[in-house]
C-alpha cells in the first residue's frame, strides 16, 4: 500500500508543483532552461553529466533512484530520486555537495513548495543540468535531475538604417567602387570621387547639393555614412559620367573603360 501511495503522490506532483517550477525559474537569474521533451535526442555526454550529478545528490542524502512519472515531461536522460526528509533540510545539503557549480541559489515556485537549482558541469561553465525538488509529505521529498537545455540566443539586433537614405532606393558604399572611383574622406562628413583626370565630385553626407569642380550639380537622393564608408546613391555616380547596367540581383558599374561588378545596398 506505502509503494501505490507513494505512486499517487509523485503523478500529483507531476500535474502541479514540479511544472509550476519551471514557470518560477524564468523570473530569476540565471534564465531557466527550457525542459526537455520526451523525443528529445540527448547525446551520451549529456547523459552521463546528468548521472553523475544525480549519484552526488543521491549520496549525500541518501536518495533512492525511482521511474520517473509519465505525466513528468523530462527528458529520457532525467533521474529521479525518492529522498525521505522534508526541502528544507536537504535544500543546503544539495548545494553545499555542488559547491561552485550551483548557478545562484535555489528559486521558489509561487506555491513555495517546489524549487529548483541550477548546475554547471565544471565550476563557472554553462549550464548543464537543473535540480527539482518538491515535498511529497513533511519527510519526503522528490528528487529530479534532468538536461538543461540553454534558452536559445537573442536574434543580433538589425542595424539602424543610416540617417537620410531612401528605403527601397539602391546604395554602394564607397569602398565596393575601388577600380573605378577613388573615394577620399575630406572630414565633417565630406568626401571627394575621382577617377583619373576627370573632374572630380565633393559631395557631403545630408545634402544633394554637390560640388563638380568648379560648379555644382545635385544629386538624385543624399550621400550617408554609417559612421565609416561613404553610402552613395547609384544614380549618383551619373554625375561622374558613369553608367550601370543590371545583371540580376548584381550591377555592372562603368566609368570610362574601367569597370566593376557590384551588389547594391536597398535598406
Amino acid at each position: 500500500m506505502r509503494k501505490v501511495s507513494k505512486a499517487f503522490r509523485l503523478a500529483g506532483l507531476c500535474l502541479t508543483g514540479v511544472l509550476s517550477v519551471a514557470g518560477a525559474q524564468g523570473t530569476g537569474t540565471p534564465a531557466a532552461p527550457a525542459r526537455a521533451a520526451t523525443t528529445t535526442p540527448v547525446s551520451a555526454n549529456t547523459v552521463r553529466s546528468v548521472s553523475s550529478v544525480a549519484v552526488e545528490i543521491s549520496g549525500t542524502v541518501k536518495g533512492q533512484i525511482v521511474a520517473c512519472p509519465r505525466t513528468l515531461k523530462v527528458s529520457p536522460a532525467a533521474v529521479c530520486l525518492y529522498v525521505q526528509g522534508a526541502p528544507t533540510t536537504l535544500r543546503p545539503l544539495v548545494r553545499g555537495k555542488l559547491g561552485a557549480r550551483a548557478l545562484g541559489d535555489w528559486k521558489t515556485a509561487g506555491t513555495g513548495k517546489a524549487s529548483s537549482l541550477l548546475v554547471s558541469a565544471t565550476a563557472g561553465g554553462p549550464v548543464g543540468s537543473f535540480v527539482l525538488m518538491a515535498p511529497l509529505s513533511d519527510k519526503e521529498t522528490l528528487l529530479v535531475v534532468d538536461v538543461a537545455q540553454a534558452a536559445a540566443a537573442p536574434a543580433a539586433a538589425r542595424p539602424a538604417t543610416p540617417a537620410g537614405v531612401v528605403k527601397g532606393q539602391p546604395y554602394v558604399l564607397g569602398r565596393d567602387l575601388v577600380g573605378v572611383v577613388n573615394v577620399t574622406s575630406l572630414g565633417g562628413g565630406k568626401y571627394r570621387l575621382s577617377r583619373g583626370n576627370e573632374t572630380p565630385l565633393t559631395v557631403t553626407v545630408g545634402q544633394k547639393a554637390a560640388q563638380l569642380g568648379s560648379g555644382s550639380v545635385e544629386l538624385p537622393l543624399v550621400p550617408a555614412s554609417d559612421g565609416t564608408n561613404l553610402i552613395f546613391p547609384l544614380a549618383g555616380l551619373r554625375a561622374l559620367g558613369c553608367t550601370f547596367t543590371p545583371a540580376g540581383t548584381n550591377v555592372t558599374v562603368a566609368c570610362g573603360t574601367a569597370s566593376v561588378g557590384l551588389k547594391p545596398i536597398v535598406f
